[in-house]
């Protein structure tokens, strides 16, 4: 782990241990998020590098799914892009080398449950970066040239981006940071994994009983009911 933030080191080690508990009790690996790739997160816990949670297909909703958030402490909504790998990135890959690496792109929605302060980075992993479901857009095979996302309440537009890699950083960069942590800690970007990149917009507070949708032209769109 040699270069690896101490403290990035051990957490990605829980969450890779809490990831081993979750397939061993039957859970099925479906692939990686980024979070607080943001530059002011980034900043806020002083780290070089966005850090790396695990998905798995039992918290994985089809789009237009209801589902209640009313016993979460803090839920929230992130639009993402995600990455559906054809090949394995390996560490030391480049961003370019990251990017050709990825067989398909869709739009995303992440919901978490920001449940204490996140302040320790650390515990932030350990807890698997607050993660709790996660839906999927159509898949295609390239992401447009220009590429914009929104995200919609009740057809509603309450934020939306026509530059998306502002707030997560350039993707080829997010996969071969991801590839290297992983890498240090034992584990691996592989082919097949589905990515999600990282907020595109702050995370949007929610409440149930609203119907909400992520919209990318080009990509897409994914949407879910809360209630």
């Amino acid at each position: 782990m040699t270069g690896l933030d101490p403290r990035i080191a051990r957490g990605t080690s829980r969450m890779l241990a809490f990831r081993d508990e979750a397939i061993a009790v039957g859970a099925e690996p479906l692939g990686w998020k980024a979070g607080f790739g943001a530059q002011a997160s980034l900043a806020s816990l002083a780290i070089d590098r966005p850090l790396v949670g695990f998905l798995t297909r039992d918290r994985l909703l089809s789009s237009g799914a209801t589902v209640s958030v009313a016993a979460w402490t803090r839920p929230v909504l992130e639009a993402e892009v995600a990455a559906h790998l054809a090949s394995d990135i390996g560490a030391g890959a480049t961003p370019v080398e990251a990017l050709a690496a990825v067989g398909g792109w869709s739009v995303a929605i992440e919901l978490a449950d920001v449940g204490y302060p996140p302040e320790d980075v650390e515990l932030i992993l350990a807890g698997n970066i607050f993660h709790r479901l996660v839906l999927l857009g159509p898949v295609v095979p390239a992401r447009p040239s220009s590429l914009s996302v929104s995200v919609l309440r009740d057809g509603e537009r309450v934020a939306e981006t026509s530059d998306p890699e502002t707030l997560t950083g350039g993707l080829g960069h997010v996969l071969s940071s991801m590839a290297d942590t992983l890498a240090a800690c034992g584990a691996a970007l592989r082919a097949g994994d589905v990515v999600i990149t990282g907020s595109v917009i702050p995370p949007v507070p929610l409440e149930d009983g609203a119907t909400w949708i992520a919209d990318a032209p080009g990509l897409g769109q994914v949407d879910v009911r809360l209630g």
